[in-house]
């Protein structure tokens, strides 16, 4: 029954759970019928031994023999030779219908098993269909993008054969500018270091002179910046001492003008801003321009200011304008040098080695 059951419950699971409105009815058969195949198996045996008797009977021929004859030996045949071999045929057939039933569940298992496989394969197969699709459409686009591609990329061949050629004629006129800049550099005195859209770095230099050469004096490098708005910011950035204090400003017209008048004060002063230059390595000195004005630190205490005339040293004069002690004025009465024009350079080694101060 348990082999039945498993069958059915893989065939047709509804054949195990009938309806609830007909339960009663079927639960009232199934009792019915079990007690009828049992009050049957009591009407075959009975049905057996009423045969065997009246086999007997029909035997003999007076009463007395029934009585005197011994009990007969049970019968090789007949109804429950039969009955055995029914029993025993029906025994088999159940056990046969058993293997079947068995076999049959392992086939049925087999099937679902096979049919689960399938699904799993008729998804993959559906997901493999969509991943194809999707790199079809992939294929496509890049496809596209490449003729993109290979368009622009025939354009820009294009453009880049116009840019090369428009790069030679620069080239051919950068070494023109080049040429005309170095020549112009040795006229002009100016020395260009970089150049962008906005600034400008050029380094000024003095021509040799009979007292100085043009690399004892530091050059001076000077930053020029403009605007869209036509204006100029000229400011020093290095150099020997600060000709320009701040920064000039002015229209982009005046810029030559700004330059020029720049490299002739710093011509002019070649040989005072050499020497300051010198100084500086041996005393502590500091020089104002806009006051002409040297001053020498002796000590903590003691300064010295010295004062420069225009044209010094070919037509002007230094000489010692005050000293001062903590700030208090110091009578110089005493100071007596051995000539009366004495150069900045003399100035300060004699002010160094006078025991009045």
């Amino acid at each position: 029954m348990a082999e039945i059951r498993a069958v059915l419950q893989r065939c047709d699971p509804c054949l195990l759970d009938p309806d609830p409105e007909c339960s009663e009815e079927t639960a009232g058969t199934l009792l019915f019928l079990t007690d009828s195949r049992s009050v049957q198996k009591v009407f075959c045996r009975q049905l057996f031994v009423l045969d065997s008797m009246m086999s007997l009977l029909e035997g003999l021929d007076t009463s007395q023999q029934l009585m005197t004859q011994p009990c007969p030996p049970l019968p090789e045949g007949g109804a429950r030779s039969r009955w055995k071999a029914l029993k025993v045929k029906n025994r088999l057939g159940v056990e046969e219908t058993e293997a079947l039933l068995r076999t049959l569940q392992d086939r049925v298992q087999q099937i679902h098993d096979r049919r689960r496989k399938l699904t799993q394969l008729v998804q993959q197969l559906h997901s493999k269909v969509q991943q194809r699709e999707e790199l079809e459409v992939s294929l496509l686009k890049a496809q596209n993008a490449l003729c993109s591609c290979d368009q622009q990329l025939k354009q820009l061949g294009a453009e880049s054969e116009t840019e090369l050629g428009q790069l030679t004629v620069w080239q051919q006129l950068r070494n023109e500018l080049q040429a005309h800049a170095a020549a112009s550099q040795d006229v002009m005195q100016i020395n260009l270091l970089a150049f962008s859209q906005s600034e400008l770095r050029v380094d000024l230099r003095p021509r040799p002179c009979s007292i100085l050469s043009s690399n004892e004096l530091e050059p001076l490098r000077l930053l020029v910046t403009w605007s869209s708005e036509d204006r100029f910011g000229l400011q020093v950035e290095a150099g020997p001492v600060g000709l320009v204090e701040g920064c000039v400003l002015g229209r982009w017209t005046e810029l030559s003008t700004a330059l020029l008048r720049i490299l002739q004060c710093f011509v002019g002063q070649a040989e005072l801003l050499s020497e300051i230059q010198n100084l500086r390595t041996s005393f502590a000195i500091d020089w104002h321009p806009a006051q002409r004005l040297l001053v020498y630190l002796k000590s903590a205490s003691l300064v010295c200011h010295l004062e420069v005339e225009e044209g010094y040293p070919g037509c002007g004069r230094a000489r010692l304008k005050s000293v001062r002690r903590d700030g208090q004025p110091v009578d110089t009465s005493g100071l007596k040098p051995r000539k009366e024009d004495l150069s900045l350079t003399e100035w300060l080694v004699f002010l160094c080695s006078a025991a009045l101060l």
